[in-house]
């Protein structure tokens, strides 16, 4: 507008050609006709009327510079909130967004290509379209919060566990003392009971409670967690190692907590778990309910909106924690858990099978169906279902009794006289197979002599098990001299304060 004014002042106070204002602004003599021209369309003449700036000349003398479109601009930020809703496409938004607005609206290849160039500038993780209740991505915050003990004043250090749906981005959080398995399992159930529902899918990172092999293609679930996502109808879909951008959504949650949680609370003492927790639940509501930069809609509207519809409902029977261990029976078809043991089917012996352990129950599975099932609980060392014993042990017939007394008075007689106790002391001879096959056994790494030593001392002291035996070679007391106790016991000596029999007579 500057070049405009001293167009107008070079002509009307100047009184110069058109040729030579060309000359003196820079400007070809065509755009000077053109100014002047437009200038007089509009009435303005030199001096410039009062209250005529540069900003007033501008918007005189070239009315049509800057229009307001006469088209209506879509809502970019609820479009890729729809988009999440199963679908939901962009054709199916455009014909919403055309029946609004008529001839206002853009046609459907403009207004996709608006919102993709809309969505390219927003922040990397948003580029990511996550299905309403398709996913839940799970990690903990990296700095912990200390426990004081209130009586010897000891520090414990929580972990922060963080779970976030990735169409809403609505969050839980809670305080475990470890990451173990136990603590994991547990703040997946109360995690799940927060949002009330069930996603379609578990995004952990790669922690070893969750994945015991992480690989790129074929990640390792652990059997527990596996088991628990079957009880609730889920899946487990392990992070990529090394790529954070699979859980971005993990990301962000963990940050926005230790920013909006953790940090308000690192003036706080606590001195349990439960303190802690109650702490954390008070501010989630608000981290929740906050609204997103530049919006008017919060983590909790979208969840309801979106998430809350998608997700699948909660079993009626909460999930009880349960251990998995791939175990072996012995030649007794038993299992050793615990040091209790347990039968299974006798046909199984040698055979790898999969306990499930609970707090009650030990359940046996054979490539996935149950062949045994006891309660964990009891005071019998051995738990034997009559069912799971052979007929006359065809099964093992090769071991006996007899083959074992055989074995042992092969040794001497003190071995015999141990091996007997051992098939004679429990309720089914088979009950004491393993403890004489591991005294045989040491037989091959101390030799005949010196077990039978130690069986002799194992019986002079009324301890003769397999591991009173093994202690005893392992302290070389077998090659000690054996002693009567009684008559290592010398009469004592008269004193004063020695009190006599018929003091308490």
């Amino acid at each position: 507008m500057k070049k405009i004014i001293e167009v107008l002042r070079l002509k009307y106070a100047g009184q110069l050609s058109h040729e030579k204002i060309a000359r003196t602004c820079g400007l070809s003599k065509g755009t000077i006709n053109n100014y002047v021209s437009a200038t007089q369309a509009q009435g303005i003449t030199w001096p410039l009327p009062d209250g005529v700036d540069e900003a007033r000349l501008e918007a005189l003398l070239f009315p049509t510079r800057q229009p307001a479109s006469r088209l209506v601009e879509p809502d970019y930020f609820q479009m890729h909130q729809a988009l999440k809703r199963k679908g939901v496409t962009l054709q199916l938004l455009w014909a919403e967004y055309v029946s609004v607005h008529g001839e206002r609206g853009y046609r459907y290849s403009q207004y996709c290509n608006r919102y993709r160039q809309w969505r390219d500038r927003q922040k990397r993780s948003m580029r990511q379209i996550h299905v309403a209740g398709e996913k839940l991505f799970i990690d903990y915050c990296g700095p912990t919060v200390p426990i004081v003990d209130r009586h010897t004043g000891e520090s414990r250090a929580a972990q922060v566990f963080v779970a976030v749906l990735g169409a809403s981005s609505y969050t839980y959080a809670e305080a475990t003392y470890t990451q173990s398995l136990p603590d994991w399992i547990a703040s997946h159930q109360r995690g799940l009971a927060f949002f009330g529902g069930v996603p379609a899918l578990l995004i952990p990172d790669n922690l070893l409670s969750g994945v015991t092999v992480a690989d790129r293609y074929e990640p390792g679930i652990n059997a527990t967690y596996a088991d628990m996502a079957a009880h609730y109808g889920t899946a487990v879909l392990p992070a990529r190692p090394y790529k954070p951008k699979d859980k971005a959504k993990a990301e962000v949650g963990v940050q926005v907590v230790e920013r909006w949680i953790l940090a308000r609370l690192r003036h706080h003492t606590f001195f349990s778990l439960g303190e802690l927790n109650a702490a954390i639940a008070e501010l989630l509501p608000a981290l929740n309910e906050r609204p997103f930069q530049g919006r008017t809609e919060s983590r909790r509207d979208l969840f309801e909106a979106i998430d809350r519809p998608a997700l699948k409902p909660l079993p009626r029977d909460a999930y009880e924690y349960a251990e998995w261990r791939k175990i072996r029976p012995g030649i007794d078809y038993h299992i050793a858990i615990d040091q209790r043991f347990f039968s299974v089917p006798h046909t199984l012996i040698g055979q790898t099978l999969e306990a499930r352990l609970t707090a009650t129950t030990v359940e046996v599975l054979h490539k996935g169906q149950r062949v045994a099932n006891h309660a964990r609980q009891g005071h019998s060392r051995y738990v034997t279902e009559i069912a799971h014993m052979p007929k006359a042990h065809q099964a093992h017939r090769e071991w006996s009794p007899g083959r074992f007394l055989d074995w042992a008075q092969a040794i001497g007689p003190c071995t015999a006289q141990v091996i007997e106790q051992q098939l004679t002391d429990r309720p089914h001879p088979e009950h004491g197979y393993r403890a004489c096959l591991g005294l045989l056994k040491l037989s091959r790494g101390y030799g005949k002599a010196r077990l039978e030593a130690a069986c002799e001392r194992a019986l002079a002291i009324h301890a003769a098990s397999y591991r009173s035996v093994a202690s005893i070679l392992k302290q070389g007391l077998d090659q000690q001299p054996l002693h009567d106790d009684r008559s290592d016991q010398a009469e004592l000596p008269q004193h004063t304060n020695v009190r006599g029999p018929g003091y308490y007579h």
